[in-house]
């Protein structure tokens, strides 16, 4: 008999320790939790508050165990608090409860400051508690305000763009065609009363108007891409390429060969066509070769495909390889190469915004061959056709 007592006294001591152990793991991980844990009895009554509240609230657990839980809250929420408790426990109706939801709360100074607050009920020694989780959301309210910020002033910048893009078409190559009417009229009505010198001014006017018109174009595609958009369609680069090449005429001493299969891309076309344009068109204007070859080709390069232009021109400096895609910048003098500087940096931005990048690999005297990549998402297929010219 007394050993059976001895027994039943050792389980239950046993028991109670486990149950010490337990408790002082669970006030260990309450006291230690990143977010405040705070509880309340169901008159709203703060019955615990733990050390991550107290640097929170700005209170020490003194001034608040045994107050209401308003004193957390500005109004008002304030003077709703207690209306709301009384409700939810004698309807059921939840807002917060087992729900959670973003409120503003208020530390000791009075500042205000908005928290994400997650509120469980339990049932502890047949005492009804609720148990709620307040996770201070400033920073990330403050970040969304910024984000806001950003995107009305982009909106405005794109407004401004639009109307810039407005003035260049309209109120600046107005003149300019003025100015080109004007010297096409002189030239056709007026050569023979001209000098050389007279006749090379007018030739000059010219080709600075067609310059220039170059120009303003390039500058209103490169403004339009990301901004305008278009509706994706499946394209067939063989074709694509086919009347690429057709369009650029290019001279009989240059070959363009498309090597290989081509993917059909589900793309906007007018943007990949300006891609593969602009480097057919560099490579044909550059070209110094009795004998030029271009190559197009493709491959694919795991997620993604990678296609190739190459040549057999002059080549370009490695010093050179990242100034070639800024806007406005050309290698070869204007008078002697006709270009706007704007072709490679809108290859790179329509490339870099369908995900892809673009690079350069070249050695002087012996050409160049410029990289692009694009994504396939799934929506791309390989052909089976070759294309050549």
């Amino acid at each position: 008999m007394v050993l059976a007592r001895v027994h039943d006294i050792t389980r239950r001591k046993r028991a109670e320790e486990a149950l010490s152990e337990q408790s002082a793991r669970l006030r260990a991980i309450v006291d230690t939790a990143v977010d405040a844990i705070i509880t309340i009895d169901e008159r709203g009554t703060i019955d615990s508050f733990n050390p991550a509240a107290e640097h929170l609230f700005g209170y020490a657990p003194s001034e608040v165990l045994g107050k209401n839980v308003s004193l957390l809250m500005p109004s008002p929420y304030h003077e709703e608090h207690d209306g709301y408790l009384q409700r939810y426990l004698a309807t059921g109706e939840k807002r917060i409860i087992g729900i959670g939801r973003e409120v503003v709360a208020q530390r000791k100074d009075g500042t205000a400051f908005p928290i994400e607050l997650a509120v469980s009920e339990m049932r502890v020694g047949g005492r009804r508690l609720f148990t709620g989780l307040v996770h201070d959301i400033t920073q990330r309210k403050q970040a969304q305000a910024r984000q806001e910020e950003l995107i009305r002033e982009l909106e405005g910048a794109n407004d401004e763009l639009k109307n810039f893009a407005y003035i260049v078409s309209h109120d600046l190559k107005a003149p300019l065609r003025g100015i080109g009417s004007l010297a096409d009229w002189l030239v056709a009505d007026q050569a023979e009363k001209l000098d050389d010198e007279g006749r090379e001014y007018l030739r000059l006017i010219t080709q600075r108007v067609r310059r220039m018109d170059g120009l303003i174009d390039g500058i209103l595609q490169y403004s339009r891409v990301g901004r305008v958009k278009e509706t994706r369609v499946e394209v067939d680069l063989n074709q694509l390429l086919r009347d690429a090449i057709d369009s650029l005429a290019p001279p009989e001493h240059i070959a363009i060969t498309v090597a290989g299969a081509l993917p059909t891309i589900r793309t906007e076309k007018t943007r990949i066509q300006q891609v593969f344009q602009n480097l057919l068109s560099n490579a044909i204007k550059y070209m110094d070769k009795p004998h030029g070859e271009i190559r197009i080709d493709c491959v694919g390069a795991g997620e993604g495909w990678e296609f190739s232009v190459s040549d057999n021109g002059p080549g370009i400096e490695a010093r050179h390889f990242k100034r070639i895609f800024q806007l406005f910048q050309t290698l070869a003098p204007r008078d002697r190469v006709e270009s706007t500087g704007v072709g490679l940096a809108l290859v790179k931005k329509i490339v870099e915004l369908y995900g892809g990048k673009i690079w350069l690999e070249s050695k002087l005297g012996e050409g160049s061959t410029f990289f692009f990549t694009l994504p396939k998402r799934g929506q791309s297929t390989l052909t089976t056709r070759r294309g050549s010219q």
